[in-house]
Formats: structure tokens, sequence, C-alpha cells
């Protein structure tokens, strides 16, 4: 395991020391595309969705699911001032506002945002359309460490440094919600992921940092460094152990030349004060969880926009990569999965995918989960 990690760790430096012509790394998400520069005054209308089937090994039926549907619109009042809302149905029934925010251009190099934002941590939580990424669904470190989709209430700035080629962004968010109404809402098979406030009615009790740099001086590399910093929210800052200290780190590169696409990300949070709030909770949270992944991928050209991709990505992510007190590490939260398909574009904007998902976990003697999955995705 260890010379895997050590693998992903060199392509990632190798990428970073690397340089070609000829290629792009103008990535683009729904913020980006829909509160463009160039766009007129007015509104824009866009979309995502995602339509899954997925069937475990040995199973006697699958399961087919309107994942998600998502209506996007942007409205520009002026050349300085634009809103982006993004409203999101899930599994049919679910509806959630996944972003909502105004944007004021301070200056070329200057954008001030305030409102629902999606936190800048690692590649899939700003890129989350589902034709930006391989495999039908969102990858586990995704999901787990970084809890995708993670929007938060807040207020920052954006923008590029051109000579120094770096996109920069920062912002004071409110956090996750650790502890309310006697009860608390962090766990350790999920991390922070079930205190996401999500912008609903949200509890505040201190601010929360978030930050990203974003280098794109190699033509088609662009390597991120995020970092968050802050603790957890509760309705009663009196109750000792209620809250938990939160510092997340993440490296992430990106790299495409000609047909070849690489992806690498390693995420580490470090939570303090767990000891006090499993006592108080009687959760499980460990004090330290980690992730990483590295895919590959290689297109062939089709008829007019088609194109044909198989890829291969490894994903490592463990909840309780470190525990504090009498809790054990629970070895079923140590996870390896190695996810191999293929994705046919069919237009921009279009795509049927379909993988197999093979998941093993640290206790001894565990079988290894496996999965079938296939879907369409879109976004305009």
């Amino acid at each position: 395991m260890k010379k895997i990690q050590l693998l992903l760790a060199a392509v990632l430096i190798t990428l970073i020391g690397y340089s070609q012509e000829d290629i792009t790394n103008d990535y683009q998400n729904s913020g980006n595309k829909l509160l463009n520069d160039n766009l007129p005054k007015g509104i824009t209308i866009g979309g995502y969705g995602q339509i899954d089937y997925n069937e475990y090994d040995g199973s006697k039926a699958g399961k087919l699911d309107i994942h998600r549907l998502v209506l996007l619109f942007g409205y520009k009042f002026s050349d300085k001032v634009s809103f982006l809302t993004e409203i999101e149905y899930e599994h049919v029934q679910e509806v959630y506002v996944e972003q909502a925010y105004l944007k004021y251009k301070l200056s070329e190099s200057t954008n001030l945002l305030a409102g629902l934002m999606l936190v800048p941590m690692g590649i899939i939580n700003e890129y989350h359309e589902p034709t930006t990424f391989y495999g039908v669904e969102r990858p586990n470190v995704d999901n787990v460490i970084v809890p995708t989709t993670w929007r938060e209430l807040g207020v920052g700035i954006s923008g590029k440094i051109d000579n120094a080629s770096l996109k920069y962004q920062a912002y004071i968010f409110n956090g996750f919600k650790s502890y309310a109404d006697g009860a608390g809402f962090l766990k350790g098979s999920n991390g922070l992921r079930s205190g996401r406030q999500k912008g609903a009615e949200s509890t505040v009790s201190s601010p929360n940092f978030s930050t990203k740099l974003d280098y794109y001086g190699i033509s088609g590399l662009r390597v991120g460094l995020s970092g968050y910093f802050g603790d957890t929210q509760t309705d009663d800052t009196g109750i000792e152990g209620s809250t938990v200290g939160v510092t997340m780190i993440g490296l992430d590169a990106r790299y495409t030349y000609n047909n070849l696409e690489l992806r690498g990300q390693y995420i580490s949070a470090s939570l303090s004060d767990t000891e006090d709030y499993n006592t108080l909770t009687g959760k499980d949270l460990g004090s330290k969880m980690t992730g990483l992944y590295g895919e590959i991928a290689y297109s062939f050209d089709l008829k007019g926009e088609e194109k044909l991709t198989p890829f291969v990505r490894y994903e490592k992510y463990n909840t309780h990569a470190e525990t504090v007190g009498s809790l054990v590490a629970n070895q079923a939260f140590d996870k390896n999965e190695l996810v191999f398909g293929l994705n046919y574009k069919v237009a921009n904007g279009a795509a049927f995918k379909m993988d197999y998902q093979l998941v093993n976990n640290a206790v001894s003697g565990s079988d290894t989960s496996k999965q079938f999955n296939a879907g369409i995705a879109i976004w305009f």
C-alpha cells in the first residue's frame, strides 16, 4: 500500500515539473460558465443531471435513480454585478439550494463574493458537474473526506494574478454543525459530512477561514493547494466538548497532454478536541482523516465531437486514520478501491458512462465489495 501512495506522490511531483506545449488547462464549472464576463446583461439558464444504475455483485436486483437534476440561473445586472443560483433535485424528491451568491467585480483581478458558496477544497467540490469527471459516481474521497457538495454561507474574494499564473480564493464561512439540541452530528463512518449546514437556518458560533491557490503557469497543468481552518458550530458554546477544531489541507493536480489525462489528489483533515466531543455525544469521531486518489484516462477520437475514454482510478481513504483517548480505530473505515470503466462522450455536455468498483477495507478476512455502475450525464 505504501508503494502505491509513493507512486501517486511521484506522479504529482512529476506533473509539477513537466511542461508541454499546445495543451489546455482552462477548466470550467457552472459558476464561471454562467457568469462569464463576455455574456450580455440579463439572465442565463443552464443545468446538469445524472441518471444512474447501480448493482452490487451477487444481488438479485439493481437500483435505478435520477440521482440529481440541477437547474442553474445566472443573472448579469451590469458589467460589475452578477448573481448565480443552483437548485438541485436529488432522487426526484429532495430539493436543495447548492449555490446562491452575489458577485461584484472590484477590479480586473479581484471579485467580491457573498452568499451560499462552494468551499474550495480539492477538485470535485468545485467541479462536480457530471460531465467533468470520469466514473458514474463521484470519487469517494470527495464524498467521505471532502463532503461534496460542501457549501456554506460566507463572504470573500477571488481572482487571478496573471503575471504569477495564480488563481486565488479566500473566504470567511460558517462551519459544520457539531452539536445542537442535545445531539451530536459528526461521526466516524462519514466524518464531517453530517455536519454540513447548507445554508438552511444555520447555527453560527464562530467563523471559519477557507482559501485556495491554483497554479496554471505550465501548459496543460493545474496544481491546487487548499486550506480550511476553524471550529465547528454549536448552539451552546458553554458546553464542554460541543465543538471540534478542523484543519484540512488539500493538494490536487490535473494534467492534459493531447488525449491523455491525469489527476491526483491528497486530503488530510486534523480534528482537535474529539475525545471530549465523543464523551459528550457518544459518537466515534476520529482525530485525523486522510484520503487520496490517482486517475489516468486516455480518449480515442471518434466521429465529430464523440470520444471514447477508458479510465482507471485508485482511491484510499480513512476516517479513523488517527483516534485519541479510549476510541479504537475502526478498521472498516480504512478503505481502498479500484475503479475502471468507459466514458462515451456523444456531444459536448452529454455522455454515457459505465464502470466497475472493487472496494476493500482493512478488516482481516473481509471480502471485496464489487459494484457495477452505468448511467448518463449531461451539462449545458
